[in-house]
């Protein structure tokens, strides 16, 4: 592995270590791909990877992944035509309402998404949606805490997807509920905060179709050698606006059919 990607990969856990964001790291992936040629996402993933296996090796287990930039908008923004991806630990799940220590998130924010549970395993080369409907055993509302090691959120494509895809923790609600009492597509969402409306959206925020993005998903990890398993969390992407996330604040999203989960920000000390 190239010094430089190995540098970006501990500017990223010093940054979460030390609670100060750092500089981004795309310049440090650009001279990588100047020295040694490669594909500069590829590259960037090879930064995640690196610090998954770092992490892994310190005992935290992975227990999903989550789906990025799966907003079209948000795709243009950066100049990409696809989603990107990154893992998730047991220590990143946070407790439904349960407070948040929001030091834990560097810069936090939060998004409304829905969560799908495997039943099954995904290691096909290509997916289709019936696999995906077939693999799923339940589906949950979910609140993701994502944040950025990278101060100011001054990120580009690279620098994303090195960073894990600027997660941070989640928050899945405790109810259930198969997809066939599901429309994926058109439930709507509202998110509150402390009651006012913060965020609005609907499933086809979500590359059209969440299970757009969990095919996706499959995929791309079949495509890794890392193929989704039973039992894996996927958080398929936001269904509405990020919103910025203070100590003390209580969020809410409820979305159709699926019911409420709550992240609740403990005040500072």
């Amino acid at each position: 592995m190239h010094t430089a990607l190995i540098e970006a990969a501990e500017r990223l856990r010093q940054a979460q270590a030390t609670g100060q964001p750092c500089a981004p790291v795309r310049e440090l992936i650009a001279r990588a791909e100047t020295e040694e040629g490669g594909d500069r996402v590829a590259l960037a993933y090879a930064v995640q990877q690196h610090n998954t296996r770092l992490a892994e090796a310190e005992g935290r287990r992975r227990v999903g992944f989550k789906v990025g930039l799966t907003s079209r908008a948000v795709q243009r923004q950066l100049g990409v035509d696809q989603p990107d991806f990154g893992v998730l630990f047991a220590d990143m799940a946070a407790g439904d309402g349960q407070p948040i220590a929001v030091e834990t998130v560097l810069q936090p924010k939060v998004e409304a998404e829905i969560a799908l549970v495997l039943a099954h395993d995904l290691n096909h080369e290509r997916h289709t949606l019936a696999d995906l409907i077939r693999a799923t055993d339940f589906a949950l509302p979910a609140i993701e805490v994502v944040g950025s090691r990278i101060a100011d959120w001054d990120i580009r494509l690279e620098d994303t997807i090195a960073d894990n895809a600027s997660s941070g923790c989640f928050v899945l609600g405790s109810r259930p509920v198969k997809l066939e009492a599901l429309d994926l597509v058109r439930c709507g969402m509202k998110m509150t905060r402390r009651g006012e409306p913060v965020s609005v959206g609907a499933g086809a925020a979500c590359l059209d179709n969440p299970l757009n993005a969990a095919v996706w998903l499959a995929d791309t990890m079949a495509r890794f050698g890392e193929p989704l398993r039973a039992g894996d969390v996927l958080l398929t992407g936001a269904l509405g606006p990020m919103v910025a996330a203070a100590p003390g604040d209580i969020f809410q999203a409820d979305i159709q059919g699926l019911g409420s989960v709550t992240a609740a920000f403990a005040q500072s000390q």
